[in-house]
């Protein structure tokens, strides 16, 4: 039965018949506790210089049901509203990308399948666990071997009567260690011993009888010193209930999972570049250089100004990824603009804070200098959930796809009628009016995806703007987006054939080609 199974414990869930409060008092409850528990009981900066979380940090938050955004409002919680989740990220993230992060696992890759795909029973167990008792979970599917290759998974799972037993390794799962619920990923082994070509996903709850993960190895990560990764050893008995239900395969629920916790990332990335542009402006008004201040430099204006078209640039996909990312709709074929949601606002934090930091200088060289650690803080968000390097290229292939569908070869002919870039492809009509090669090398795939996700990205400003967002903030990010945009063209239009010459070291020793 669930209550055993999966609450190890009788099933006590109580009538929720009241109705939150209004999401305003909940964000401002939150913020204030933060402020609180970060800035006043200690000091972030020092706590984000050492591994883990203080749990009276953890219990402060997780004492206001954050992760209530998250649930449907039948089992208590908020009502899985996608503009409350990413508004939450946002407000978190400004204090801590850590503690946001943390935040966005939970929701998107644990909470929203459960409320799409659980049983209805595990359903109850789960969410009156996360409400009641401040539970944690999380999502196991990279493994060693098997990063971006996700389909080949060798974790395995056979049926035993009433259970699934599942045997494999997984690594680099946020919260290793911490979370109570994990999501499993496996492919069922066959009578022959061979692995089916679909996935599964399974709630495992490690606190239940032969459903331990064991924790092999915590990583030394680089950056995001309070969320530990590491290696898992999976060799459990999950129930049969516990078992997620995809509407068609399971590779169309993996599929339709990540695509919407791509669309969430510009939560994480709009408290983080916020923050960085309100430190940097703030910086360039104190600081003073050869008798006036920083901020009237125009190299430091150039910097500022591409940080706050960051901002407005990201304030758009939050928008946008509100309107078309909650849960009731299926997500599985929106790749295209779930990649160049991801890939872009990835690679705005990152440039954000190499940015902060160059303004800043020698001071945000530290540890403890929220510029500075946001470099490697932010740079894993450009690899993890699909390297931006292989999103960048799945745009360019599911482009040529429609192209080819479609019978067009011009460019700008295919982009001013297709919904997600119609509106940019006539301000842009001269770099995008050629016919384009679907033959192109890999490197050159890469290269027009990064194109194509700044065209979609400029889309979306153009629609924020439409709806009245402040005009000067929407012209000055358009405007960033054309200069990149045109960069980037001038490099997919150059030819770079350049391979690695491996034994490069013979006749290559500067020292035999000097004169003395």
């Amino acid at each position: 039965m669930i209550n055993q199974s999966i609450a190890g414990r009788p099933n006590t869930i109580p009538e929720f018949n009241t109705e939150p409060i209004p999401f305003d008092l909940f964000l401002k409850n939150l913020k204030e506790r933060m402020v609180n528990v970060l800035h006043v009981r200690a000091d972030i900066n020092q706590l984000a210089t050492k591994r883990g979380m203080p749990p009276f940090v953890m219990r402060e938050i997780m004492d206001l049901n954050p992760l209530s955004v998250g649930i449907p409002k039948e089992y208590g919680g908020r009502g899985c509203k996608m503009e409350e989740g990413i508004a939450l990220l946002a407000a978190v993230a400004y204090e801590s990308l850590a503690l946001s992060l943390t935040l966005g696992i939970n929701n998107a890759l644990f909470l929203q399948p459960i409320a799409k795909y659980a049983q209805e029973e595990a359903k109850k167990a789960v969410f009156e666990r996360f409400m009641n008792h401040q539970n944690m979970g999380g999502l196991m599917i990279t493994e060693p071997g098997f990063g971006s290759d996700a389909l080949n998974m060798q974790s395995s799972f056979i049926k035993h009567g009433d259970n699934y037993h599942i045997k494999g390794t997984k690594h680099w799962a946020g919260l290793t260690g911490w979370a109570e619920f994990w999501l499993l990923t496996a492919r069922e082994r066959g009578e022959s011993g061979d692995l089916k070509r679909d996935i599964d996903f399974f709630i495992c709850d490690v606190n239940a009888p032969n459903q331990q993960i064991i924790v092999e190895e915590i990583f030394e990560t680089l950056g995001l010193y309070q969320i530990p990764y590491g290696r898992n050893r999976l060799d459990v008995a999950i129930p049969e209930v516990q078992k997620l239900l995809p509407e068609t395969s399971g590779v169309k629920l993996m599929l339709d999972l990540l695509h919407r916790s791509r669309m969430q990332i510009p939560g994480i990335a709009m408290g983080f570049i916020h923050r960085l542009l309100d430190e940097s402006i703030a910086h360039a008004n104190q600081r003073e250089i050869g008798g006036k201040p920083l901020f009237t430099y125009d190299q430091v204006q150039q910097r500022l100004s591409k940080l706050q078209a960051s901002y407005t640039i990201c304030s758009a996909m939050c928008a946008n990824s509100s309107e078309i990312a909650g849960i009731e709709n299926d997500l599985s074929l929106i790749g295209f603009e779930a990649n160049s949601v991801k890939s872009v606002v990835t690679d705005l934090m990152q440039e954000a804070a190499q940015s902060a930091t160059q303004l800043m200088g020698a001071q945000a060289y530290k540890l403890d200098h929220i510029a500075g650690r946001g470099i490697t803080d932010s740079r894993p968000f450009q690899i993890f959930e699909g390297s931006n390097d292989i999103l960048y290229a799945q745009i360019s292939e599911s482009l040529v796809k429609m192209m080819k569908k479609t019978k067009e070869s011009n460019l700008y002919q295919f982009l001013k009628n297709y919904n997600l870039t119609s509106k940019t492809a006539t301000f842009l009509k001269k770099m995008l009016d050629f016919e384009l090669n679907t033959n192109l090398p890999q490197r050159n795939m890469v290269e027009l995806g990064q194109v194509l996700g700044r065209i979609a990205s400029y889309e979306m400003v153009i629609n924020l703007g439409e709806k009245g967002f402040r005009k000067d903030l929407i012209n000055n990010a358009l405007a960033m987006l054309h200069q990149e945009i045109a960069a980037l063209m001038s490099n997919f239009s150059h030819q770079n054939n350049t391979t690695v010459i491996e034994d490069y070291m013979e006749n290559s020793s500067w020292l035999n080609f000097i004169r003395v």
